[in-house]
């Protein structure tokens, strides 16, 4: 009972089921402080059972067998009745460091007899307090964020025209860039996208070869997928140019 002062409000947890005889118990903590000591039972107690920092100590699961399940609910009323820098005193064989972290206690020490002590902060649960900033910032709407940023911290930005040579600002020429970037020359690469290969295949108007050999005759004897349907018959051997662009 190192952990309590003589003016401390103590509660005590434990389990109903347990046929424990708490009389000694009571006796020592009453033997340290003056103040009253309220018994508990673990699976009773509510924040509307107790009124929040009404204890300045709890000591929770002392006497074996040791059958309090410390929850996060349990924790989470526990901490709320504890007065600011208000202990918690329990004994547990599982560990429960992480949860009596997450639920919002601090300074956790435990024992080698499976005793730990953790603390409530020293600020009641759940309270507001005012942020005082000694350079207040204020934004103008018209303003970029590196000038609202630069006016805030006394930085020295960088004008972006600077980073520019006399190169960079010409306009280039138009021919240049339809010429193929792999190559370097005015032919299109394979998996062309920049619009030269449509242009180069504008500028080429092959004449196809005839597959059957009647395609002179006239749209008589031209077959359905003929390229040459729709035009007049012509000579054998005659040189035909096909508007390739056509919907035909």
């Amino acid at each position: 009972m190192d952990n309590l002062k003589d003016s401390d409000n103590v509660l005590i947890i434990w389990n109903e089921a347990e046929q424990v005889d708490l009389t000694n118990l009571v006796n020592e903590i009453k033997s340290v402080t003056n103040a009253p000591v309220v018994l508990e039972n673990s699976n009773m107690i509510t924040i509307d059972s107790r009124p929040p920092s009404s204890f300045d100590a709890v000591i929770s699961n002392w006497l074996p067998p040791h059958s309090v399940q410390h929850s996060d609910t349990l924790l989470g009323t526990l901490i709320k009745i504890l007065k600011p820098n208000g202990k918690l005193i329990i004994k547990d064989k599982t560990d429960i460091s992480t949860s009596l972290k997450l639920n919002g206690f601090l300074n956790l020490a435990k024992s080698s007899d499976d005793v730990y002590v953790a603390e409530k902060p020293k600020f009641e649960v759940g309270s507001k307090a005012s942020l005082k900033l000694n350079k207040p910032s204020v934004w103008k709407l018209d303003d970029t964020v590196e000038e609202a940023w630069a006016r805030t911290n006394d930085d020295e930005i960088i004008d972006s025209d600077m980073l520019l040579d006399e190169d960079d600002l010409k306009k280039p020429d138009e021919k240049s860039l339809r010429v193929c970037v792999t190559t370097g020359k005015r032919k299109a690469c394979a998996d062309c996208s920049c619009g030269l290969a449509e242009e180069l295949k504008g500028e080429t108007k092959e004449t196809p070869k005839s597959s059957c050999g009647s395609c002179y005759l006239g749209d008589a004897f031209r077959c359905a997928t003929c390229p040459y349907l729709g035009m007049p018959a012509f000579k054998p051997g005659e040189k035909v140019l096909l508007d390739l662009k056509s919907d035909i």
